[in-house]
C-alpha cells in the first residue's frame, strides 16, 4: 500500500456547519444551523439567468469577470460607501466570498508572515493561512458584548506581521465595528505594510439604522486593503457562489495571478443575471429591512424563555448564551438540542481554536416564517 504524504491541514477536519446539517438531516430537525435561506430568490432574478443561458451565453467569461457586473460593483460601492474602484482594474469577480478570501491569502501570504485575526472567526481564516505557511495570531473577542481591545491587537503586531483579517459584520457574533475601532485600526497600520484583508460578506444585513463602516470608506485602509463581498448573502443565492474581490490596480494585478489559476473565470450567465438585476438598487437596498423583520420576530418568539438574546446587529444570525438552562459544553448542548428538541444550531467555540467554550450557539433566521415559527415552538420547551 502507498504510503500517503503527510497531511498539510492535520487538525482541521470536516466542517461543523457539514457536522450540524448532517445530525439535523438524521434526527430531521429545523436546520438554523447552516447560514443559508430556505426561500426562493426573486423570481425576476431567476428569469435573468434563464434568459441568458438560452441566448447563449454559456462559455468562458473574462479572468477579471463581465464588464457589465464589474461596472455594476463599482457603482454599488461608490453609492453605498463614497468609495471610487474602476470597474475594469481594480474589481474581480470570483466564485463566491470564500475563493475570495483563499485567493488573497494564497496571493500575499508566505512562509513565517504573521496573520492576526479576530475570533469567533470564519473558519477559512486559519487553515488557509496555515496552507501557505503563515502563523496565526488571534485575538478573542468574548461574550457577551464581543469588544475589540486594540491595546492588545497593538501587542500583537511585530515586524512579520504581514495581513489582518476583518469581518464586520462579525459571523457569528453580529458585532459590527463601530468607528472608533476603525479610528483604532488606522493607528495601527499607519506607517506599516501591512495589508488589510476586510470580510464584508453580510454589509447589507445591519439593523437599528446603523451603520456598515466599509473598509473602502477611509483612504488610509482603501489603499491597502482587500474588500470581500458576496452576491449569495446579498440575493439569497448562496448554491450560485458568486462574489467579488475590489481592491487596488497594484493588489488586484497580484490578486489575480493567482485567480487565473484557481478558477481563472466564473459562470457567465450568472454574471450576466446579476449585472441585470443589479441596475434596480430596490432589489438590495431593502435587505436590511427584510432581515431585521425576521430578527425582531425570533427575539421576540424567545423573549420569554430562558435563552438570554445577545445583541445582534448585523448578519442574519442570533447567538443565545444558555447557560441557564445547561452547564453541558456548548458541542454537546448544541447535539442535544438537534437530537431532541429538532433545532440545530451551531456551538461557538467552534469559531475559536482553543474552543473556548462560553455556553453560546447560533441560529440562522434566514428562514421562512413558518421555519422560524417552527424552531419558536420547539426552544420554548426547554
Amino acid at each position: 500500500m502507498i504510503q500517503l504524504p503527510l497531511s498539510k491541514l492535520s487538525d482541521v477536519g470536516t466542517t461543523i456547519f457539514s457536522q450540524m446539517t448532517q445530525l439535523a438531516n438524521e434526527n430531521e430537525a429545523i436546520n438554523l444551523s447552516q447560514g443559508f435561506p430556505d426561500f426562493m430568490p426573486d423570481p425576476e432574478l431567476l428569469n435573468h439567468v434563464d434568459h441568458f443561458i438560452k441566448k447563449g451565453f454559456n462559455q468562458y467569461a473574462p479572468l477579471g469577470g463581465m464588464i457589465g457586473l464589474k461596472e455594476e460593483i463599482a457603482r454599488k460601492i461608490e453609492n453605498s460607501h463614497q468609495a471610487t474602484y474602476h470597474p475594469d482594474s481594480e474589481i474581480t469577480v470570483t466564485a463566491g466570498g470564500t475563493q475570495a478570501i483563499f485567493t488573497a491569502i494564497a496571493t500575499f501570504i508566505k512562509k513565517e508572515d504573521e496573520v492576526i485575526i479576530f475570533e469567533p472567526a470564519y473558519d477559512c481564516y486559519e487553515p488557509t493561512v496555515e496552507l501557505f505557511g503563515g502563523i496565526v495570531k488571534r485575538f478573542e473577542m468574548k461574550a457577551p458584548d464581543y469588544e475589540i481591545n486594540w491595546n492588545t491587537v497593538k501587542g500583537l503586531v511585530s515586524e512579520k506581521t504581514k495581513m489582518i483579517i476583518l469581518n464586520n459584520p462579525n459571523n457569528p457574533s453580529g458585532k459590527i465595528l463601530k468607528e472608533n475601532d476603525i479610528q483604532e485600526l488606522i493607528s495601527i497600520v499607519k506607517d506599516t505594510s501591512i495589508l488589510i484583508l476586510s470580510d464584508e460578506v453580510y454589509e447589507n444585513i445591519v439593523f437599528d439604522g446603523k451603520q456598515h463602516l466599509s473598509i473602502s470608506k477611509y483612504p488610509e485602509l482603501k489603499e491597502r486593503s482587500l474588500l470581500v463581498a458576496s452576491f449569495g448573502k446579498l440575493f439569497h443565492v448562496t448554491g450560485w457562489k458568486v462574489g467579488y474581490c475590489a481592491a487596488p490596480k497594484a493588489l488586484t494585478d497580484e490578486f489575480r495571478k493567482v485567480h487565473q489559476f484557481n478558477v481563472f473565470c466564473v459562470n457567465t450567465p450568472i454574471q450576466l443575471a446579476l449585472a441585470e438585476y443589479m441596475k434596480n438598487d430596490d432589489h438590495y437596498n431593502h435587505l436590511n429591512q427584510f432581515f431585521q423583520e425576521k430578527r425582531d420576530f425570533i427575539r421576540q418568539g424567545l423573549a420569554n424563555t430562558s435563552f438570554e438574546l445577545l445583541d445582534c446587529e448585523g448578519t442574519y444570525f442570533q447567538a443565545l448564551k444558555y447557560d441557564k438552562i445547561s452547564d453541558k459544553n456548548d458541542f454537546d448542548f448544541a447535539s442535544e438540542l438537534t437530537i431532541t428538541h429538532k433545532v440545530a444550531s451551531v456551538p461557538f467555540s467552534s469559531f475559536y481554536k482553543n474552543k473556548l467554550n462560553e455556553n453560546v450557539i447560533r441560529l440562522c433566521f434566514a428562514k421562512k416564517q413558518e421555519t422560524l415559527e417552527r424552531a419558536i415552538e420547539n426552544l420554548s420547551k426547554l
